[in-house]
């Protein structure tokens, strides 16, 4: 029993941190629930727990060093709020490989566009999510009911989507970030607790350790600014897209 919280509790530390820098921690906690004995809807319903309170510690944390903007946080939240009781509804039954291997070559493109020339999407797209607010409602829906379909990697997708869109610091895309995903991850939250897709001592356990790295790895993002954080993005991206790809 005492090895088991231990793994649960790195593993959570190592996906709160890798989570709040750039995105792909829950490939380091379903795993590690699966591991544990849990079968794969109630390990994907479990997460949910440590994310939703993972994104509550980063979120706060931001707001009190002053990177954070509610007016575009809400807007891009909102819409990924509704498409996520969807995305948790396919969760339930539907199996995603051939939608992660699409997703995973988006990412990589998503990935080049991003470390090839940042300034020059930054001064392309200045305030388009506020100018195009149609455009972004549309392409937050879509990521909400992706969020709430499988989770991982959902943040690299997250802060490639703003980084294109806004001329906005990587830093000040990470707090939003967090607030969107655990705005939405509360949703997608209902729908497992529903349909007792959930284990709560295992939850509760893997939150403490979420929690820890959420508040690690924001601290580190606003001491350091956007260099770690590319480096995060880039083996985050790499690496979660190669086991995409495989499965």
């Amino acid at each position: 029993m005492l090895f088991k919280i231990i793994i649960i509790l790195l593993a959570g530390t190592g996906a709160g941190f890798i989570n709040t820098m750039a995105g792909g921690g829950s490939l380091l906690t379903l795993p590690a629930l699966i591991f544990m004995g849990l079968p794969p809807a109630v390990a994907n319903g479990t997460n949910r727990i440590a994310i939703l309170l993972q994104n509550i510690v980063a979120t706060l944390n931001f707001k009190q060093k002053g990177y954070f903007n509610l007016k575009i946080s809400l807007m891009v939240a909102i819409p990924a709020v509704f498409g996520s009781f969807i995305g948790a509804r396919i969760a339930i039954n539907l199996p995603g490989k051939l939608f992660n291997k699409i997703l995973a070559l988006v990412m990589i493109t998503m990935l080049i566009l991003i470390l090839w020339n940042p300034g020059r999407n930054v001064k392309k797209h200045k305030n388009s999510l506020l100018n195009n607010k149609i455009t972004t409602i549309i392409v937050f829906f879509f990521i909400g009911i992706y969020g709430g379909f499988i989770q991982a990697g959902v943040g690299i997708l997250i802060i490639s989507t703003l980084t294109i869109m806004s001329g906005l610091s990587l830093v000040r895309i990470n707090s939003i970030k967090v607030f969107v995903v655990g705005l939405y991850t509360l949703s997608s939250l209902i729908i497992f607790i529903s349909t007792n897709n959930i284990d709560w001592l295992a939850g509760l356990l893997l939150a403490c350790g979420n929690s820890l790295g959420a508040y690690l790895g924001s601290n580190l993002a606003i001491k350091k600014g956007d260099k770690p954080i590319k480096f995060i993005l880039t083996i985050a991206v790499i690496s979660m897209s190669i086991k995409l790809i495989i499965e």
